[in-house]
């Protein structure tokens, strides 16, 4: 096992690394939407692809897409307000359904070469950098579900010497 012993003013941590590549790519797919003409936001493409792909539900979506609830109802708010998305009774009283309205229809429409270049485009980021960023994404999706990171910090924690400072191995 491997060590660190560093400054956290040194480095960037894993969140602060996963928020701005994320920040990144979302400003690369938003300059193209503008180039596209589209008045769209990034934080829409998610429940869109789900749509678009037959989820009909809040919790549908976010099983399609591992966000948090919270997330995509504030987000299918905003899509219903600017007329992509329209809600609808269910026979199950306490979920609404969802589904694209005709412009949202022929968004998603005008959006799926945009969805299958991001796709090659994450491709060509992958070989650039040598690792399957989507696989060992997914990857350590499964893991910290499977044990979440407040336990393993807390393993961590109890394996530190007094003081806290390890030493590199």
């Amino acid at each position: 096992m491997y060590y660190w012993r560093m400054n956290a003013k040194e480095k960037p941590g894993l969140g602060e690394l996963l928020r701005y590549v994320g920040e990144l790519v979302d400003q690369g797919a938003e300059e193209h939407y503008r180039t596209m003409s589209l008045n769209y936001r990034a934080r829409y493409t998610p429940i869109l692809r789900a749509l678009h792909a037959g989820a009909q539900t809040v919790t549908d979506i976010t099983a399609r897409t591992r966000l948090t609830q919270g997330a995509i109802s504030q987000s299918v708010t905003l899509l219903e307000s600017d007329g992509l998305i329209a809600r609808h009774a269910v026979a199950d009283g306490r979920k609404s359904g969802i589904q694209l309205t005709k412009a949202g229809r022929a968004l998603a429409a005008k959006l799926e070469q945009h969805w299958v270049a991001t796709f090659a485009a994450i491709a060509s980021l992958e070989e650039e950098i040598g690792c399957p960023l989507l696989q060992s994404l997914e990857k350590a999706a499964q893991a910290l579900e499977h044990r979440g990171f407040s336990a393993r910090l807390t393993a961590a924690k109890n394996g530190l010497p007094t003081g806290g400072q390890t030493n590199v191995k």
